[in-house]
């Protein structure tokens, strides 16, 4: 620590709060860029000629880099650091971003190739954001806060629409598809300058005093995990790598991430073309409607993490803690099939609203990452989670694009997800067992 308070019994500071706060901002960015596509893709599909498989295959094409990139990315998390990383990743993510503004100059076949080439550069510079963001939870906050930590960034994936949905929709009625990705490229490297200033590591931020550090310490948090950055690195061998993968507990976790993240990537990449083609809105009516499930699912995820710490203060288990809001918020994820069945505009929001929210409240997976991985392997372990959990953002939109071509609408689109949501409390309580932290046995 370079400049902490000399008495150590002071009034503790609460700068990890800050460290979550900008990393909530800066996560909202990061899913509104993946967002972008799915606010201009039916203008942008019109002007350039795209039909429902060729906008599935374009959609996907941010998670098939973001899955190839994850291990790596946390390798380079371990061996060099969350902050340079980090930043790194999202001056380029945000660039690219904007370079999508420019596929206008393209159509029909080369327009999708180059639209998927962008949003294929989009996916790999984001790799390394979210196992960043949780080993920067595992340094700065002590076990009993995690959980809502860790809920509180990973409700920016829900917030992301409340806040930039809107502005996304009016972007493009006033100034056509293009001005979106200029706009949100532009944030992002804003967004870059603000991380570089006020993000650090607990051992060099200028402002925590030495009661916060010790209270992060002593309830298990890994203070001095970007010290050794360098050294971790060597925590990657292929004997370590496959007893993460060959874990019980992890797969189950690992399983579980994927179906919830099938309803993720429904919602960031066919939902407001949904509301447009099957409900007949708008697409500026499009951009002020999806918010309302957004906004629920967000308040959803801060409840869930909430909810998942207290029971864990209450109880002393993380089974009980992680467990019960999982349960409870995939069944009301689940009532998404509803939707099939009603007419009116407003109950279909309505059913949306309750889904995203129960999504929300059961999004722990990446407290429970911070609860279980090992210690030496937090970036990988990480990545290989979010590998798992992101193949959901290969095969949802081009499913989901068949299905549509195929049938005409998107009945059976939202069976499809709604089942996924039923296969992750599958998950959990079937194959994860017992949660805890996985020690990793030395090499023979």
């Amino acid at each position: 620590m370079s400049a902490q308070n000399a008495d150590g019994a002071a009034r503790r500071t609460r700068v990890r709060w800050l460290i979550i706060l900008l990393l909530f901002i800066i996560t909202t960015i990061n899913y509104a860029d993946r967002a972008t596509f799915s606010i201009a893709g039916q203008s942008a599909s019109k002007e350039l000629g795209l039909d429902p498989v060729a906008m599935g295959y374009i959609l996907s094409a941010f998670a098939w880099a973001y899955v190839l990139g994850q291990i790596p990315g946390g390798i380079l998390l371990d061996r060099f650091g969350s902050k340079k990383i980090y930043t790194i990743a999202l001056v380029t993510w945000s660039f690219f971003t904007a370079l999508q503004g420019l596929a206008g100059i393209f159509t029909g076949l080369a327009a999708a190739v180059a639209l998927f080439a962008m949003r294929f550069m989009v996916g790999v510079a984001e790799a390394p954001s979210f196992p960043a963001n949780s080993r920067i939870v595992a340094a700065w906050f002590p076990g009993s806060e995690r959980g809502t930590a860790s809920a509180i960034f990973n409700a920016a994936q829900y917030f992301a629409l409340v806040a930039f949905a809107p502005l996304m929709g009016w972007l493009v009625h006033q100034f056509g598809w293009h001005s979106v990705f200029f706009v949100m490229g532009a944030v992002g490297l804003v967004a870059a300058v603000v991380f570089v200033k006020f993000v650090h590591a607990p051992t060099e931020h200028p402002a925590i005093n030495t009661a916060e550090f010790d209270y992060i310490e002593a309830g298990g948090g890994l203070v001095r995990m970007e010290d050794k950055a360098a050294s971790n690195g060597a925590a990657f061998t292929w004997p370590n790598v496959r007893q993460v993968l060959t874990s019980r507990m992890l797969l189950g976790v690992y399983l579980g991430q994927y179906c919830i993240n099938v309803l993720t990537y429904f919602f960031v990449t066919w939902f407001p073309i949904y509301l447009v083609k099957e409900r007949g809105l708008s697409i500026l009516q499009a951009g002020f409607t999806a918010a309302a499930p957004a906004l629920c699912g967000f308040v959803g995820g801060l409840l869930g993490g909430i909810i998942s710490d207290r029971l864990l203060k209450k109880t002393g288990s993380l089974d009980i803690a992680r467990k019960t809001p999982l349960l409870v918020g995939m069944l009301l994820a689940s009532l998404i099939i509803a939707c099939n069945y009603v007419e009116q505009e407003w109950l279909v929001i309505v059913i949306m609203a309750v889904a995203f929210f129960g999504k929300g409240v059961a999004s722990l997976g990446w407290a429970v990452v911070a609860d279980t991985s090992p210690k030496e392997m937090a970036g990988v372990t990480g990545g290989i989670f979010n590998t798992f959990g992101n193949i959901a953002g290969i095969v949802t939109p081009i499913v989901i694009g068949y299905i549509v071509k195929g049938t005409g609408s998107f009945d059976g689109a939202l069976i499809f997800v709604g089942v996924h949501c039923l296969i992750t409390i599958a998950a959990y309580f079937l194959i994860v067992g017992k949660i805890q932290r996985l020690v990793l046995k030395p090499a023979a």
